[in-house]
């Protein structure tokens, strides 16, 4: 089977129930209830994002959500926010050590955090543009936008694991 690409207007979305929608393509064909993963969630943004059936098996790609029309384009972004809820943090609050695993607390938008890192050189990744993504050692994500745009106090904390 073909891999069909989404590019542009070419297909309409309709959301059943985020994160599940149904794709209606103008030439009549129809996918019905998939879910938008992207296919390079840390480094790809809203481009290339595959839609997965119920059995997690590949039914088209979007290549990128900016092409869509606005409506569709909102849909499949409220899609991709809900399966990936990743909590921004906005600042650090306490860091500590011991035995090489680091405890944080933060404050994110949804409250304040407290969760550990195994391992910093592979739990903390650091991206030229400023932004961080950190995995607890439950697996959970949390980011930091631009880390140079926090808080004096959070930078000298942060400074210790970057």
């Amino acid at each position: 089977m073909d891999r069909i690409y989404i590019n542009g207007d070419e297909a309409r979305f309709e959301l059943i129930e985020a994160p599940r929608l149904n794709v209606y393509f103008y030439d009549g064909n129809v996918i019905e209830d998939v879910e938008p993963r992207r296919l390079f969630p840390v480094s790809g943004g809203d481009k290339y994002v595959t839609l997965l059936d119920k059995e997690n098996k590949e039914r088209a790609v979007i290549r990128d959500v900016a092409t869509l029309m606005p409506e569709s384009r909102e849909i499949v972004k409220k899609c991709l926010g809900e399966y990936y809820m990743i909590p921004r943090i906005l600042r650090m609050v306490d860091r500590t050590e011991k035995f090489g695993i680091l405890k944080w607390t933060v404050e994110t938008e949804r409250g304040i955090a407290s969760f550990t890192i195994q391992n910093r050189h592979s739990d903390i990744k650091i991206f030229y543009d400023g932004r961080v993504l950190v995995r607890d050692s439950n697996d959970n994500r949390y980011e930091i936008p631009d880390y140079r745009k926090l808080d004096r106090r959070s930078i000298a904390l942060l400074s210790y694991d970057l």
